[in-house]
C-alpha cells in the first residue's frame, strides 16, 4: 500500500511538473528544452479624446473674417472682335424686316439715326471667390486667379455689408493676391497665419468660403497629405485637405481647430468639375511671406540663379559619378545671369545651397527663391568627378519677363551620309554648322528610344566632353567604360530644348 502511495505521488509529482512546463510555454521533447509560444510586439493604441467634440465654436469665431469676393472684368466691345461673333444676321439688309430684333431702338431700322447692335455693348462679366481679413484696417487675403483680369473689387461681409476694395499686389506664381479696404470708421475681425510646420497628417480642418456663390458655408475634414506637387508652378508644396472644396472657395481660408489659418484653398482635382474629397491649400508658410511682401513693396522679391534645370535619375547619377540620385541637373545656363557669370555650366550638378543639400529641382527653385535679390550664396556643384563650392550673387526674378514657350521643332536632317553607333541603336551624323552630332534614326527597340532620344536630336557633349563627330562620341564613351562608369550622360539639343539623357555602357 506504501508503494502504491509513492508511485501515485510520483505520478502526481511528473503531472505537475509538465503542467508547470506548459504554464511556462515549454516542453520537454527529447530532453531539449524549446519554446513555443512566439515573443509578439505590442499593437497600436492610441486613447480616443472623451472631450465633447464639435467644430461649432471654431466657426463662430472665425466666421466674420471670411468673407466673399466679387470680381468685375471689362469684356471689350463684340465690335473688336467682330469675327468671333459674327452671326449671318450681322448682313441682312438695313430695311430688312427681320433687322429690328437685332438693332437697339435709334439703330438703322428705327427712329433717331445711327444705333448699334446690342451684342457690339461694352460689357462687364462677373466673378466670384473667397477671402479673409489678415489685420483689422481691412487687409484681404485671396487668390490671384480669383482678382486675374478684374477692374472692380468688392467684399461682402458676413452679414451682407458690401465695401470697394482695391487691388494691392499678386503673386501669379504662388497663387496669392492682396486686396485693401479704406474704412477709417470700421474695425475688422481678422484672423492669424499659424505655422504650418507641425501640421499632421490626419489633423482636423476645417474650410469656410463662398462655394457656388452661396456665402459663408462651412466643411471639415482632414489634413490627407502634405508637399503635393500639381504641376502649378516651381515652387508647388501644397497641402491636401478631404474638406469639401468647390468653385468659389478659392481663396478661402483652411483653419485648424485654433481657428488660425493653416492654408488658402486654391485647387481641386476633379474629374467632374465637383468635389471629390481631394482638395489642395497654399500652407500657411509660404502664404505669409509672400503675403507680407505685397503688403510692403507690392510685390514679391525673389532670388534668382538663371538656369534650366533638370531632375538627377538613377543613370545620371552614375553616369556622373554620383552616389545618391538627388541635386538638379543644369540643362542650360542662361546668358548673362547670376549663374552663368559666376561659373556655373551645363552638366554641373547643383547638390546644395549654402551647405543645405538640395534633393531635386523644386526644392532647389524654393532655396533660391527664400533669398531676397542681391544674396550671396554658396552653390556647391557637382563636376568632373568631384564637389566644387561656387560662389553667386542671385538677381531679381521680379524683374524678368515671364519665359516665352519653347520652340519645340526638330534640327533638320543633313544631307550627309550617316554611320550608325552600333550597341546604342543611334545613327548619328556631324552637324552641319560644326556644333555637335545630330541623331539622324533610332532603332525604336533600343534603350535611347525608351529613354527619349529621338530623330532631330543633337548630341553636344559626352559625360561633360563636347563632341562634334562620331569619333569623339566613340571616344567620350570608351573613357566612361575605363573609368568604371555603368552608363554615358549625353546632353542633347533639340530646337531651343536642352537636356540630359543617361544610356547604359554597351559594346559598339
Amino acid at each position: 500500500m506504501r508503494n502504491q502511495a509513492n508511485s501515485k505521488k510520483t505520478r502526481r509529482g511528473v503531472l505537475a511538473g509538465v503542467l508547470a512546463a506548459g504554464v511556462a510555454g515549454s516542453v520537454l521533447v527529447g530532453g531539449i528544452v524549446s519554446n513555443t509560444a512566439p515573443v509578439l510586439a505590442e499593437p497600436v493604441k492610441v486613447e480616443a479624446p472623451v472631450e465633447n467634440f464639435g467644430f461649432a465654436d471654431v466657426v463662430e469665431k472665425v466666421s466674420p473674417a471670411v468673407v466673399s469676393v466679387r470680381v468685375t472684368q471689362d469684356i471689350a466691345p463684340a465690335a473688336d472682335r467682330r469675327s468671333e461673333l459674327a452671326t449671318p444676321f450681322d448682313n441682312l439688309p438695313e430695311d430688312h424686316p427681320l433687322r429690328r430684333f437685332f438693332d437697339v431702338p435709334g439703330g438703322p431700322g428705327g427712329p433717331g439715326g445711327p444705333g448699334v447692335n446690342p451684342r457690339r455693348e461694352p460689357r462687364n462679366a462677373m466673378g466670384q471667390g473667397s477671402g479673409f481679413f489678415i489685420s483689422d484696417d481691412g487687409y484681404v487675403v485671396t487668390n490671384n486667379h480669383v482678382v486675374e483680369g478684374g477692374s472692380k473689387y468688392t467684399v461682402v461681409m458676413d452679414d451682407g455689408t458690401e465695401f470697394d476694395a482695391k487691388l494691392i499686389g499678386t503673386d501669379p506664381r504662388t497663387d496669392l493676391a492682396l486686396l485693401k479696404i479704406d474704412d477709417a470708421d470700421r474695425t475688422f475681425t481678422y484672423v492669424e497665419f499659424d505655422s504650418d510646420d507641425a501640421v499632421r497628417v490626419g489633423e482636423w480642418v476645417v474650410a469656410v468660403g463662398n462655394p457656388f456663390g452661396l456665402g459663408g458655408s462651412v466643411t471639415a475634414g482632414i489634413v490627407s497629405a502634405r508637399g503635393r506637387d500639381i504641376g502649378a508652378g516651381p515652387y508647388d508644396d501644397f497641402l491636401q485637405i478631404d474638406a469639401a472644396v468647390n468653385r468659389g472657395n478659392s481663396g478661402g481660408p483652411a483653419f485648424n481647430l485654433n481657428g488660425e489659418v493653416i492654408g488658402v484653398n486654391t485647387a481641386i482635382f476633379s474629374p467632374s468639375g465637383g468635389n471629390v474629397g481631394i482638395a489642395f491649400a497654399i500652407p500657411a508658410s509660404v502664404a505669409k511671406d509672400v503675403i507680407q511682401s505685397l503688403r510692403d513693396n507690392g510685390n514679391v522679391q525673389r532670388g534668382w540663379l538663371g538656369v534650366q534645370i533638370g531632375p538627377v535619375t538613377e543613370d545620371i547619377a552614375e553616369a556622373v559619378g554620383l552616389a545618391d540620385d538627388k541635386g538638379a541637373i543644369v540643362t542650360l545656363p542662361d546668358t548673362e545671369t547670376p549663374a552663368s557669370k559666376a561659373g556655373i555650366q551645363t552638366g554641373d550638378v547643383i547638390t546644395a545651397v549654402n551647405g543645405e543639400t538640395v534633393e531635386g529641382p523644386r526644392e532647389l527653385s524654393r532655396k533660391v527663391a527664400n533669398f531676397r535679390p542681391g544674396t550671396d550664396v554658396e552653390i556647391t556643384v557637382w563636376r568632373s568627378g568631384e564637389a566644387q563650392d561656387i560662389p553667386v550673387t542671385l538677381g531679381n526674378l521680379a524683374s524678368l519677363d515671364e519665359a516665352a514657350s519653347a520652340d519645340n521643332q526638330g534640327a533638320p536632317r543633313p544631307s550627309v551620309d550617316p554611320s550608325s553607333l552600333s550597341g546604342y541603336g543611334l545613327t548619328l551624323t556631324p552637324s552641319e554648322d560644326g556644333d555637335g552630332v545630330v541623331v539622324t534614326d533610332v532603332d525604336p527597340d533600343s534603350t535611347a528610344a525608351d529613354r527619349g532620344v529621338q530623330p532631330g536630336d543633337v548630341i553636344i557633349a559626352v559625360n561633360g566632353k563636347e563632341v562634334t563627330s562620331q569619333k569623339e562620341v566613340r571616344d567620350a564613351i570608351s573613357e566612361a567604360s575605363e573609368a568604371g562608369r555603368k552608363a554615358a550622360l549625353f546632353q542633347l539639343r533639340n530646337g531651343d530644348q536642352n537636356r540630359f539623357v543617361a544610356l547604359p555602357i554597351a559594346k559598339s
